[in-house]
């Protein structure tokens, strides 16, 4: 069995909690030392975090600069010599978190037993531990807790010391580290066979900080064993999160010192909604995105301009840019100001070979870039934001030269949901559980079959400020299993689009994305549905932008040919409905000025 770090922070802090009560066991039993102070569950895991280079990713760090994980795993069975009870308690945290046995060898025998054992009272699984004579042979790996490297008239809290030690060299005997060269950190997810365990601690751990917020607390969000619990959970919707933020509440907030970054929506499927990432939250997003970068593409010594939009709190530009300044590439930042001069500029003078960016706001400019510089080649494209016409990925390749075309899936509610390695195309992507576990319900909440369409919700494991449980984040999608040529099998999101793209007219419906799919032969980059009312009749406009001129007349006959519900509506009334079809030029479409994004569907009909 394997144990993981975030199960004894938890039980630091059920013994922790109890210490207030001096009637608790807890505090009866060390109402005459100083261990209380050692019970700071928080600092506890700010320490692991840095000794494990990531409490979330444990046991396999990701690497930054190349695309493979370093392995942890515990050195066995840990003796502890008590000759001061301090000492020995820190070498218990540290030595469980690593996943080692504990033997303490002590006079005090009575006591380290039943203190080991309230901290097993939490309920959540613990390595072994127990107690021996002080002379006792005992098999494993002896270790010395040193006092803390301070000055001795320097006052240091004991909440100090446990993040003192957590950076110190005898911490480190605790685990072996070991580099696995090119292996992958989703290869080994997938491989493990403690995967259910995994899942099981990290969803513990989640529930356990998201009650500490009174909007949680307030629905009696139950303690879970793991994901066989799940669906025990509520479900969160979209005006829980807008109701119970910032500016209209903070009972979102779990009462933790302020840190990190808050992140706006860009507010184009609705109201815009604020989403506080803590400064842990935001290193597991950067930890977690840099293995996605290596898989959409990317390599060390690349190139990339990263045109994504920032400013009024959009979250686009500010995480992409904490999370490529990590990596071994050079970046060049331009945001939503790219203009076509800067595009030559850098693929020219810097040789910048990839971009960043959202296809809405890119193809108008690359379109215009290769008219004035014939010789142009651009080998890698990775976008997000909205989905890229299969029409302009040919172009892409047969105009530029482009090899990698990649998509990423992310939103400020939550961060990254998804990307495509080289081998997946279409509107198919990876998942990590580890980090967004996704789900596909109905509209009721309740589970479908896989390969059913659904809406999706999203767990968020490692973002513990504003915690985002079971969250409807407006976006369907259905679940496949993909045995895929990357080397990766297992579930795979096939993305949908918002949830709004169903729209429904004179009760029939019709789907935004089959719209999408009929206009594909006439090389439409974009489109947008409006539907308005006005006397009683229903007017559906789709828009189109493309970079050739499309006949509205033969757009919209092909149409009613590929959706025949289309044509239906008209021969039911004429005088009920009316559709319009109207073809742009490229770039001509209104975008969001904070996300960039063009709306997809806009029902402007009063309900």
């Amino acid at each position: 069995m394997r144990y993981y770090p975030t199960d004894v922070v938890l039980a630091v802090e059920s013994v922790g909690h109890t210490l207030a009560d001096p009637t608790s066991p807890a505090a009866r039993l060390l109402a005459a030392t100083e261990l209380g102070g050692l019970f700071d569950a928080d600092t506890l895991a700010e320490g692991l975090d840095e000794l494990f280079g990531g409490l979330s990713q444990f046991p396999w760090p990701p690497m930054v600069d190349t695309d493979d994980v370093d392995e942890l795993t515990p050195v066995g069975t840990v003796v502890l010599d008590d000759t001061e009870a301090t000492a020995t308690l820190r070498g218990v945290f540290l030595a469980w978190a690593a996943g080692n046995g504990v033997v303490i060898r002590t006079v005090r025998r009575r006591f380290w037993d039943a203190l080991l054992d309230l901290l097993r009272d939490s309920g959540c699984p613990l390595p072994d531990g127990t107690t021996a004579d002080p002379d006792s042979a005992v098999d494993g790996q002896l270790v010395d807790v040193p006092k803390p490297a301070v000055r001795a008239e320097v006052h240091v809290p004991w909440n100090t010391v446990i993040a003192l030690d957590c950076r110190s060299a005898w911490a480190r005997e605790l685990f072996r580290r070991e580099h696995l060269a090119g292996v992958r950190l989703a290869t080994m997810r997938e491989g493990d066979p403690h995967t259910t365990g995994r899942l099981d601690a990290k969803l513990r751990y989640l529930v356990a900080k998201a009650r500490r917020a009174p909007f949680h607390r307030d629905r009696n969000l139950p303690a879970v064993s793991g994901i066989a619990d799940l669906t025990r959970l509520p479900i969160m919707e979209k005006d829980d999160l807008e109701v119970n933020s910032l500016p209209r509440s903070r009972a979102m907030d779990s009462g933790a010192r302020p840190s990190g970054e808050v992140l706006r929506s860009g507010g184009s499927s609705g109201a815009p909604r604020y989403v506080v990432y803590s400064r842990t939250d935001l290193h597991n997003m950067i930890r977690e995105a840099i293995p996605q970068y290596y898989a959409l593409g990317l390599r060390a010594g690349d190139r990339l301009i990263n045109t994504l939009f920032g400013g009024k709190m959009y979250g686009g530009l500010t995480t992409t840019v904490a999370e490529l300044s990590r990596m071994a590439v050079e970046c060049y930042t331009t945001a939503q100001l790219t203009t076509v001069d800067d595009l030559l500029m850098l693929a020219g003078d810097f040789g910048a070979n990839a971009v960043l960016a959202q296809p809405a706001m890119l193809l108008p400019l690359l379109r215009e870039a290769k008219e004035r510089e014939p010789g142009l080649r651009l080998r890698k494209v990775i976008y997000g934001g909205t989905p890229m016409a299969e029409a302009d990925k040919t172009w892409l390749r047969e105009n530029l030269g482009t090899e990698v075309i990649s998509s990423m899936l992310a939103a400020n509610d939550g961060a990254q949901l998804g990307y495509q390695c080289g081998e997946l195309g279409g509107t198919l992507h990876h998942i990590c559980d580890d980090y967004n576990l996704i789900e596909v319900v109905d509209a009721h909440g309740d589970p479908v079959p896989d390969g059913e369409l659904g809406d999706l919700l999203i767990t968020n494991l490692q973002k513990f400020e504003g915690a985002l449980i079971r969250y409807r984040i407006g976006d369907c999608g259905r679940i496949r299993h993909v045995d895929c040529a990357c080397g990766m099998s297992g579930r795979v999101l096939e993305y949908a689009g918002r949830s709004d793209g169903q729209i429904e007219i004179i009760s029939r419906r019709v789907q935004y994305g089959d719209v999408v799919a009929a206009l594909e032969s006439f090389g439409v980059s974009q489109t947008q549905i409006e539907i308005t009312s006005v006397d009683g009749k229903e007017r559906m406009t789709i828009r189109t932008e493309s970079a050739a001129a499309v006949d509205p007349a033969a757009a919209r006959a092909h149409l009613i040919g590929k959706i025949p519900v289309l044509g239906d509506i008209e021969d039911f009334d004429i005088d009920l409905f009316d559709l319009v079809v109207e073809c742009l030029g490229e770039g001509e479409l209104n975008r969001d000025p904070v996300s960039g994004k063009i709306k997809t569907v806009i029902d402007r009909r009063l309900r």
